[in-house]
């Protein structure tokens, strides 16, 4: 059996998200995780919040291994097979799949194209049920707000690996989200300078 890889920033910020998921998220519902990574945020969050369904997904076919295997040492019954899921793809899912009650979606933004931002937004409005939450997690910039030192390097070190990588600047996300009939509707200041944004319909 493939051994569940470990990320450590995951299991720092786990539980702070998993608190808030459960403050804006009603008692039971589907969701559908976008880079589900290592798999430890989806397991964890399946383990305590049972009465929800999970549908984990990764653009990376190694990583849906991963994910399996912590589904697997976890025997999470409420969690879907993951599944191979390109956000930048016109088409995420086959027709006729349900509408999810939330999109959840941590640090993928700042480590792949601006493309994904738009393709994100668009996508949450393509699946997201009519009261449904698209929640995203990471580091951002924001207007009128002093960035911290660490990102500020980890931004600088994210464009020189790749020029098209990079901190997002909060505003031009929700310029994405506008564009796709989402508005912000919570914030929340998060550990080690991230935020935790929750998206709405735009109605």
């Amino acid at each position: 059996m493939t051994l569940p890889a470990f990320s450590p920033a995951a299991d720092r910020n786990k539980q702070a998200i998993l608190e808030l998921l459960q403050q804006v998220l009603p008692a039971q519902g589907t969701a559908l995780e976008i880079a589900s990574g290592t798999g430890q945020h989806v397991a964890w969050f399946a383990l305590q919040m049972p009465q929800w369904i999970w549908q984990p997904t990764d653009a990376d076919a190694p990583a849906l291994n991963s994910i399996d295997a912590h589904i697997m040492q976890g025997r999470l019954a409420n969690v879907q097979a993951p599944l191979l899921l390109d956000v930048l793809s016109p088409v995420w899912l086959p027709s006729g799949t349900p509408a999810f009650d939330a999109i959840y979606c941590a640090n993928m933004l700042h480590i792949a194209p601006w493309a994904t931002c738009t393709a994100l937004m668009q996508g949450a409005a393509r699946h997201l049920a009519s009261d449904g939450r698209l929640i995203t997690y990471g580091p951002y910039l924001e207007d009128g707000v002093v960035t911290a030192p660490g990102n500020l390097g980890f931004d600088q070190e994210l464009r020189a690996q790749n020029p098209n990588w990079g901190l997002r600047r909060r505003e031009y996300v929700e310029q994405e989200a506008a564009l796709a009939g989402l508005k912000l509707a919570q914030r929340f200041a998060m550990p080690a300078n991230n935020l935790l944004l929750v998206w709405s319909r735009n109605d």
